[in-house]
């Protein structure tokens, strides 16, 4: 056969095997639609045979307001992927993230969501189940009931330093951006409690540039989450991601670890920092220096950003909604007669701030996704639908703590919910966990309530506050795993208290 005649039979074949591959195709698609175990699982059947909605809704930011209308629509069960499905009630809790209880395997994380975990130098977010709970038992000593209490000294000096720059900034007559001031206390508070020195953006009035770039890479994660799940393209991360941003957070990184290290190697104990306890109640089965490093890493994001959404968020509300600031006025200047009652002790006893503080929990939850699962390998049922084995489940706070079928006017600012009465007894207070469940949850819970409490206290009795006009629209948000929050501008005066 001369080689002409060769080329042509074999572009002969090409309509053949393009109407096999078309009916493969065609035939996959029937399969992931009609046949596949999740089949049942409400939900667009588009978002069934194909990933590209779910991450190009994840791309654009706008992701949990999609989620949420997918469960008005479809109910508490919702598939959103082939292999995805999402859930808002509070019994899913308990399976998905609670303690395993012997009938169903772990639930392991999908790490993916999470930078690349550094071989030898696990963290308490991206650390497998054993190494979690190695490292997490050593540094719940820095979280302890004691440990908070020897820690109200320094949370007092970050705070009462806020309130000397921000009456700085009343005497220059500026308009005040929240935002920056909630990050720079946080970020400054969890410094020092995690390397033993602050950044020093209260003392400057600007971002550290490590601080800065945070927000950039917390960005980079969620692009590079989106590679990861779209098979083929996760060789493509140069293409997506700055050279420039990958070195800058390589540089900030190794300064990091020098500060902590510097911190080490000072050997001091006393302190009530994290670092005291974590060298205190070290041991041989302890942890590594290396892993030390990393977990510091992780809690200054964990234990900074977070907090400061929380308190953005509770500030746009309750100067959204001013008969929450007047009543929350009230409670505090009635009870406080000068700066030095308000304690860590003093504050837990604020009924109605602990109301606002939970309805700013559900309302602006600071991480509004869901961390994602794997069902492990002998499947489960949840919520009445059977999941098979490598399917990832999660509870996106935002759509569940939004949804009508756990909360009562769901999208409204209600702290009262939270007081008891008739209108919110059916309110599904079971769904409500913003520092999630189970072995994973936020170690740092108590720390933050505290830290809320005691900075939204002394920032009420000190100043009156107002929403200017340019932020009135300041929770119209994109979210890249955590909200991408624009400038909160308040107007403060001084209370005269």
């Amino acid at each position: 056969m001369s080689p002409t005649a060769s080329i042509s039979n074999d572009f002969g074949m090409l309509p053949i095997i393009s109407v096999v591959a078309l009916f493969t195709l065609f035939g996959y698609l029937i399969y992931l639609a009609f046949l596949h175990p999740l089949a049942k699982v409400p939900g667009p059947k588009l978002y069934a045979i194909s990933i590209i909605p779910y991450m190009y809704h994840l791309k654009s930011g706008k992701w949990h307001r999609v989620l949420k209308n997918l469960h008005d629509q479809y109910g508490p069960v919702v598939r959103i992927a082939p292999g995805d499905v999402s859930f808002i009630n509070g019994e899913a809790w308990k399976i998905i993230y609670g303690h395993k209880n012997g009938t169903v395997g772990n639930f392991h994380k999908d790490t993916r969501f999470f930078p690349r975990r550094i071989p030898g130098k696990p963290n308490i977010l991206t650390a497998d189940e054993s190494d979690h709970k190695r490292i997490r038992r050593h540094l719940s000593h820095a979280f302890s009931e004691k440990a908070l209490r020897g820690q109200e000294s320094i949370m007092q000096e970050y705070v009462n330093l806020l309130m000397r720059k921000l009456g700085d900034e009343v005497e220059r007559g500026a308009t005040v951006d929240m935002v920056k001031w909630y990050n720079f206390t946080t970020f400054d508070l969890i410094g020092d409690l995690a390397f033993g020195e602050p950044f020093g953006s209260l003392e400057s009035g600007g971002y550290h540039p490590w601080v800065a770039m945070i927000f950039d890479i917390v960005k980079m994660t969620s692009r590079l989450y989106i590679l990861k799940r779209i098979p083929g393209l996760v060789s493509l991360t140069p293409l997506f991601i700055p050279w420039k941003l990958l070195k800058d957070a390589q540089h900030h990184y190794e300064l990091c670890e020098r500060t902590a290290a510097k911190r080490i190697e000072t050997g001091n104990t006393e302190r009530e920092d994290f670092m005291s306890y974590m060298l205190r109640h070290n041991d041989e089965k302890g942890v590594t220096t290396a892993e030390i490093l990393e977990t510091s890493k992780a809690v200054i994001l964990a234990g900074s950003e977070t907090t400061a959404t929380l308190l953005s968020g509770c500030t746009y509300q309750m100067l959204s909604n001013r008969h929450v600031y007047e009543r929350l006025v009230k409670e505090i200047r009635s009870t406080f007669n000068s700066p030095e009652e308000i304690t860590m002790s003093s504050v837990a006893n604020l009924d109605y701030t602990a109301a606002v503080l939970n309805e700013s929990l559900r309302i602006y939850p600071p991480v509004p996704g869901g961390m994602g699962r794997f069902v492990p390998e002998e499947g489960t049922i949840i919520d009445g639908y059977w999941i098979p084995e490598k399917t990832i489940v999660s509870i996106p706070h935002w759509a569940a703590y939004h949804s009508e079928f756990n909360f009562v006017d769901a999208d409204s600012f209600l702290p009262e919910r939270w007081l008891g009465g008739d209108k919110f007894a059916l309110d599904s207070r079971t769904v409500f966990n913003p520092f999630s469940a189970g072995p994973r949850n936020c170690i740092g819970k108590n720390l933050a309530y505290a830290e809320m409490r005691l900075i939204l206290v002394h920032l009420i009795w000190r100043f009156d506050m107002e929403l200017m006009a340019d932020s009135r629209d300041w929770f119209q948000q994109e979210v890249y795993h955590l909200w991408q929050k624009g400038k909160l501008n308040v107007k403060l005066t001084h209370s005269h208290q």
